[in-house]
């Protein structure tokens, strides 16, 4: 390990500067639709290590390799690798349509004055099950769509509900992959980390039910919407929801809801048996550039560490943050800029995680919530960008059904990442603290 030196954080820079300019070249000059995500970030990265490599001074090539392997061989790095391509085989697995049951079954039942709000409860249902903001969008949004039509409410609460809904999983789901590289990359539980999440985003949930509600009642509507649903599909999702809720292995969790969908998703005739496999295939190697991008962040990271570019940054962040709660904070505002400068909460907390771990220390903050922390922060932010590929996605599912909207009328409509941030500074500034080991 070298001293302080700033300048090893260098990388980081190259990496933000390179992604973020092609990002808004693509996206506002050419045009290109969802052009932040045509920007390879594998290749960002790959950038940006060639450049923590050069740096890394008087050191033999194979050294370097072996500071980064030590880096990439990390017990957290490993288990984070495999979780990852689990939670992929199980929504490979389950697929989408069960969750559009439960949209449906819920629709049909609620009072078409309270259809904007049962829509914001799917959602957060839909997201917390699958583990995927974009994939609760894509499936719901249209659903949205089709409720603001036939009954009445405004397109932009529509969507903005859905949006608001899906960041509540993102930020909550035990497959999620942002909790998975939360939790992960701090070495905690998800069971504690879900408790600690789940007294701050409950506060905000509600307000955000209340404030729907009231909007609602202000609406001049029609008749809600009727599909057909089959509810006996969405068995694996609540299996999976309960088993980590109650603490059970992740690991046990996922294969759970694995062999609990292909059984399922068989019997009632769903897939065939190659059907099934393909899913799984696919499944896993949806998550192939998360996986890479977390070898790469490990590798990077140990090159920043060994130069000295995280001590650096930690004694910066000592002079602007003081006490527990300015720690806390400066974790929230380093995952949060990592954010906006990638437009992807699960790579920001990848990035942040070494960082926030030093910082945990120095600050004496649990593992439970850092990794709070990292998971909350990365989501308020990732709802409010109108870059993000969640808002984009929205954007362009509506569009694509014949409407418009931007992502402006979206955003003034999303309360619950706007409550979920008043929520986080109350519980880091305002409620006491419980003593707890670090």
């Amino acid at each position: 390990m070298k001293k302080s030196n700033a300048l090893a954080l260098l990388p980081i820079g190259v990496f933000m500067v390179f992604y973020l300019t092609l990002g808004i070249v693509f996206e506002y000059v050419m045009k290109i639709s969802m052009g932040f995500y045509s920007v390879p970030v594998v290749v960002a990265f790959l950038v940006a290590l060639f450049v923590a490599v050069m740096q890394t001074k008087g050191e033999t090539l194979d050294r370097k390799f072996e500071i980064m392997g030590q880096g990439v061989g990390d017990k957290n790095i490993v288990t984070m690798l495999i979780i990852f391509m689990l939670a992929g085989i199980f929504v490979g697995v389950v697929g989408r349509s069960s969750a559009e049951s439960v949209a449906y079954f819920m629709l049909s039942i609620t009072p078409p004055r309270f259809a904007v709000v049962v829509l914001f409860v799917i959602s957060c249902f839909v997201s917390t099950a699958m583990g995927t903001s974009v994939g609760t969008i894509t499936l719901i949004t249209p659903i949205a769509a089709a409720l603001a039509e036939g009954s009445g409410f405004s397109l932009p609460l529509c969507v903005g509900t859905v949006v608001g809904g899906a960041m509540f999983g993102d930020n909550l789901s035990f497959i999620s992959d942002t909790t998975i590289a939360a939790c992960n990359g701090q070495g905690c539980a998800m069971k504690d980390k879900f408790r600690t999440n789940f007294a701050i985003v409950l506060p905000a949930a509600i307000v955000t039910l209340i404030l729907i509600t009231v909007l609602s009642m202000n609406a001049d509507i029609n008749e809600g919407i009727t599909k057909e649903y089959d509810m006996i599909q969405i068995i694996p999702y609540v299996l999976v929801l309960i088993s980590g809720i109650l603490g059970v292995n992740v690991f046990l969790t996922l294969i759970i809801g694995i062999l609990s969908g292909s059984i399922i998703m068989l019997l009632t005739g769903a897939v065939d048996f190659p059907s099934l496999l393909s899913g799984m295939g696919s499944g896993a190697a949806g998550m192939f550039e998360t996986s890479m991008v977390a070898i790469l962040v490990a590798a990077l990271c140990a090159l920043i560490r060994f130069n000295g570019g995280f001590d650096a940054l930690l004694n910066g962040i000592r002079k602007v943050f003081k006490g527990r709660k300015g720690g806390q904070l400066g974790i929230g505002l380093l995952v949060g800029l990592m954010d906006i400068a990638t437009a992807n909460n699960t790579v920001a907390i990848v990035m942040a995680n070494p960082i926030a771990s030093e910082m945990a220390k120095d600050y004496g903050i649990n593992k439970k919530k850092v990794a709070s922390i990292l998971d909350t922060f990365s989501c308020i932010f990732q709802g409010f960008l109108p870059y993000g590929a969640q808002i984009l996605v929205a954007v362009s599912t509506v569009t694509t059904l014949g409407y418009t909207i931007s992502a402006f009328d979206i955003i003034k409509n999303l309360f619950y990442p706007f409550m979920l941030l008043l929520s986080s500074l109350v519980f880091i500034f305002v409620i006491p603290e419980k003593k707890e080991k670090v």
